[in-house]
């Protein structure tokens, strides 16, 4: 059976929400069950965490170039198998931080072969006049699969053990493998030189603009999504919260799906570069926001974290298809190695170094250390417009052209 238009949208979506299921789940049962069963500073804790990002990273760059050259399908496959095994692999052999990091460092490599080559099987099928919408339910599918992720990990966790969490979580991305043998064969154009050509991607000023703004959307991101269980923790604790950790985090997440497509509504309209660093700069706000009344009121903080469930991946769907409609259709492939390279990276830097912040403030408990890692975040996620502002300033491509929703 060959998936098209509508159908092949919900498919694809539907199995990277299967393929995410074990996202977060080295966040979610970092503090109640890993760090202190294996007495973990909480930098060797976001180091841990960041294992998934480091394996992605190390992949990314061969697995989504190659797209360029054979059927992304066939990556999509393999990437959704070793995606599985690493989790299941957590769940039944890590006994401390070195193997940990080997077992969702290896979680991560899969998902490299699932999520970006997932978008390369997609964007290569889809018809013309199909792109930014589909490719935002995409990307917004993203933050429904890891709001689920947290859910589901921490009730596991919480009534069977942090090991069955990982090994119930690591069967779902099986799901993408049987969506991935139903989509239709394709067969990319010769292509000769070296497998990492990235130098056109490289040389793309525009695309790079997108992919860099990126990197700093990821790290805020990703500096949240580590931490979230052990903040909102830190805040229940002082009494009179109306939503306990569990609820807050899933909350937080799944409503990161409207949220990118709203976004990218808002970019049509508005501009992508203009709209991407009015929402950059009012969750660098937000999170400020957060950090400095931290401890002060759980209701106050309930509020502060809805606005920033809206902030933070409220640019994602209009930065990633601002990179795939400002590359070059011949190197599409090398710029989203170099794009999810990009993010990957500031994704491993995001959660280890708010760890290190915690750390240096005095740890979980702390108000100060939560206005400290939160104002990290937030200096993070303000460089994007400047990474959109250099972009646009050295572009005599034409590429930009007068369109909205560049």
């Amino acid at each position: 059976m060959n998936l098209r238009g509508k159908t092949l949208v919900v498919a694809m979506a539907a199995g990277q929400v299967g393929g995410l299921l074990p996202h977060v789940a080295v966040p979610s049962t970092m503090p109640a069950f890993l760090i202190p069963e294996w007495g973990l500073s909480y930098a060797e804790a976001g180091l841990m965490a960041s294992a998934y990002a480091i394996g992605y990273m190390l992949a990314a760059p061969v697995l989504t170039t190659l797209t360029d050259r054979i059927d992304a399908r066939r990556i999509l496959v393999v990437g959704s198998l070793l995606n599985a095994a690493g989790t299941v692999g957590f769940g039944l052999f890590a006994q401390g931080m070195l193997s940990a990091m080997l077992f969702w460092g290896l979680t991560g490599l899969g998902f490299a072969g699932a999520y970006m080559p997932g978008l390369k099987a997609l964007t290569d099928r889809l018809g013309p006049g199909d792109g930014s919408r589909s490719v935002t339910i995409y990307t917004a599918a993203f933050s429904f699969g890891v709001g689920i992720s947290f859910l589901a990990c921490q009730l596991i966790a919480e009534s069977a053990g942090w090991r069955w969490a990982f090994i119930l979580t690591g069967l779902p991305p099986l799901v993408m493998t049987v969506v991935a043998w139903s989509l239709k064969p394709m067969t990319p154009a010769p292509r000769s030189g070296p497998l990492l050509h990235l130098a056109p991607a490289l040389r793309n000023r525009a695309a790079l603009g997108y992919s860099f703004a990126y990197g700093w959307h990821c790290f805020e991101l990703y500096g949240v999504r580590t931490w979230l269980v052990a903040f909102w923790t830190f805040v229940a604790a002082s009494g009179g919260a109306p939503l306990g950790a569990i609820a807050v985090s899933a909350l937080f997440t799944a409503l990161a799906a409207p949220a990118s497509v709203l976004g990218n509504e808002l970019a049509l309209r508005l501009g992508r570069h203009r709209a991407i660093s009015l929402v950059m700069l009012l969750s660098a706000a937000v999170g400020l926001a957060i950090g400095l009344t931290a401890g002060v009121s759980p209701w106050l903080t309930l509020l502060l974290m809805l606005a920033y469930a809206f902030t933070v991946p409220g640019d994602s769907g209009a930065l990633t298809s601002g990179m795939a409609y400002t590359a070059d259709p011949r190197f599409r492939g090398a710029s989203m190695a170099v794009h999810s390279t990009v993010g990957f990276a500031f994704t491993a830097a995001g959660g280890w170094i708010v760890g290190v912040a915690l750390d240096a403030s005095g740890g979980v408990n702390e108000p100060h250390a939560w206005a400290v890692a939160y104002g990290v975040m937030s200096a993070g996620v303000a460089m994007g417009p400047m990474c959109l502002w250099w972009a646009r300033r050295g572009d005599s491509t034409g590429i930009r052209g007068s369109h909205p929703s560049t």
